[in-house]
């Protein structure tokens, strides 16, 4: 059960932080009790370069991603793409098994079995069922085991246990089996299509330039990206640059008009507007208001 609630706690400025926890290592699996002290440190709002996915076993917690705070009881998914602020507050009882990995760590021949395993991740939160829980877990544990020994090949084989686990997460996340497609031209195109959005979104922001990229016209790519995710390409474009607008503001360490260059605005007057359009805030009040929320 996933419900939205009201954010009660105290966050400042200088609490977010980059979580290096796996210690450079580009993947991790790791078990958290809601009573242990490293766990209650995840309370502090922080943030990963990689992907993760919690297995919420057993109690409840209450998980804030990017701005917004749901009370997740188990058993549950908890899908986490790089960079998205977040923490964690475990109660006691709490049984939490995360998988962390980088993009690098991927198995490549995941491209022509899910062919945007990356969307995935924006599923967020996933009640399970008792047969859906014991599916994951039993990859979880595999992963666990082939992590805590020296065995020949252990990252070969961790890889292809992660392939599969990645599999399984999306085929509970989407029934429909969109994803499941192999590598379609549409599918292909709105893989990458993403891709070059999360690596070029600073400095490109019209439809025309990822057309141009993946050499189609500007129409023809909203189209497709309309038709398979529901919303079109200059509204995820926007999207992106929003909530990362978003995010510079909530740490706090840069100014409006810093943010605005940033995000390659014409100035910060233009990037007042366009962040009101899209957040019917303006991003002094959005930022006031935000900070007054985790008092």
């Amino acid at each position: 059960m996933i419900e939205e609630v009201s954010v009660a706690t105290r966050i400042s400025d200088t609490q977010v932080y980059n979580c290096d926890y796996a210690d450079g290592a580009p993947f991790l699996v790791s078990e958290w009790q809601g009573c242990e002290l490293s766990a209650n440190e995840m309370n502090v709002p922080h943030r990963h370069n990689g992907y993760s996915i919690g297995i919420l076993i057993k109690g409840k917690m209450r998980q804030t991603l990017d701005f917004k705070q749901y009370e997740v009881k188990a058993p549950a998914l908890i899908l986490m793409e790089p960079n998205q602020v977040h923490q964690h507050t475990m109660e006691p009882g709490v049984e939490l098994i995360d998988i962390y990995f980088e993009e690098e760590f991927m198995v490549p021949e995941m491209a022509g079995v899910i062919s945007c395993w990356r969307c995935v991740f924006a599923s967020g939160i996933i009640p399970l069922n008792n047969a859906q829980l014991e599916e994951v877990l039993s990859y979880a544990r595999l992963m666990m085991r082939e992590s805590d020994n020296n065995n020949l090949k252990r990252d070969v084989v961790i890889r292809s246990l992660l392939s599969a686990f990645v599999v399984v997460v999306a085929r509970i996340g989407e029934p429909s089996g969109e994803w499941m497609a192999g590598e379609s031209t549409r599918h292909n195109m709105v893989r990458q299509f993403k891709m070059l959005v999360d690596r070029h979104y600073h400095e490109k922001t019209q439809v025309s330039d990822y057309a141009e990229m993946l050499y189609v016209s500007p129409g023809h790519l909203n189209d497709t990206v309309k038709e398979l995710l529901g919303r079109n390409a200059k509204f995820l474009i926007d999207e992106k640059r929003i909530m990362e607008a978003k995010r510079l503001l909530y740490w706090g360490e840069h100014s409006v008009k810093q943010i605005a260059a940033r995000l390659n605005f014409e100035d910060d007057a233009y990037f007042n507007r366009f962040f009101k359009k899209h957040s019917g805030y303006t991003p002094a009040s959005f930022q006031k208001s935000i900070r007054e929320k985790y008092n």
